[in-house]
């Protein structure tokens, strides 16, 4: 009998690779930085998954981040300075990623098994093309090679908008949109996947919401733990998330409700 799910769209950073999603946090700042501007990692975080462009004009829309930049440039910021932070982030992004792409725990296996049941596997990030260059062989060598690859700039608008999924979704073959599932770790990525039509997973505690790296998550007091994923849990099912697990590792058995709930007639946002 065929699974009832066509396709599986996954994020990268925080959902696939890179636990914590810390890559883009310190080419964030580093960016910044490099233009004499401190921005806080809270900051940085705050508009997670959206592409790269995006992220940075929404960090100058901070008003503490425009009155660091004005305060050091003499003037409020512009559109070229945007431009200019952004130059600046793109190497540093490319860089980071690489350093970061180890597989989260788990990942791995789940695509075998979804491969093993012949449901096809896409992916979008927020990373232009160039920016996760480097992370497609590492992540290949590590046994996760998702068949579609959807960048930001490779549709006309970026997240939150379901282009990217519906792009994925066009190059997979893979229809209806409510026999396929979104998984990501930040609220606009799961925002991304409800208005595609997908159901949708939440990753509480290997991305954003907690933003911390593996060993430091690992480490932390168990009443601490549960407290900071309690809140990332609660910023995913505040935009509509389907379900909300820690990590890919525990998005198996979702997938086998969310197959029978199809199967039942069930749809996605019910």
């Amino acid at each position: 009998m065929t699974f009832p799910i066509q396709a599986v769209i996954f994020d990268w950073a925080g959902t696939m690779v890179d636990f914590g999603c810390m890559a883009p946090v310190e080419a964030l700042i580093d960016a910044f930085a490099a233009h004499g501007v401190a921005i806080t990692p809270a900051i940085a975080r705050r508009d997670m998954g959206r592409a790269k462009r995006d992220h940075v004009a929404a960090i100058f829309g901070d008003p503490a981040v425009t009155g660091a930049w004005t305060a050091a440039k003499g003037k409020a910021p512009t559109e070229d300075d945007c431009d200019a932070v952004y130059r600046a982030l793109e190497p540093l992004i490319a860089a980071a990623a690489a350093r970061c792409a180890d597989l989260i725990p788990g990942a791995a296996a789940l695509a075998a098994d979804l491969a093993a049941r012949g449901v096809k596997i896409g992916s979008g990030t927020g990373y232009t093309r160039e920016m996760i260059a480097e992370i497609l062989p590492r992540a290949a060598a590590q046994g996760y090679a998702p068949t579609v690859v959807v960048c930001a700039g490779e549709t006309p608008s970026g997240r939150p908008a379901p282009l990217m999924t519906w792009k994925a979704l066009i190059e997979l073959d893979a229809w209806p949109a409510q026999a396929c599932v979104k998984v990501d770790d930040a609220a606009v990525g799961i925002a991304e996947g409800r208005d595609a039509g997908c159901w949708t997973i939440g990753l509480s505690a290997s991305g954003n919401g907690v933003g911390l790296d593996l060993p430091a998550f690992q480490a932390l007091a168990d009443a601490d733990r549960v407290t900071r994923v309690a809140a990332a849990a609660e910023q995913l099912h505040a935009v509509g998330a389907d379900y909300v697990v820690e990590s890919v590792a525990e998005v198996g058995p979702v997938l086998d409700a969310i197959a029978l709930r199809i199967v039942a007639g069930d749809r996605p946002g019910a």
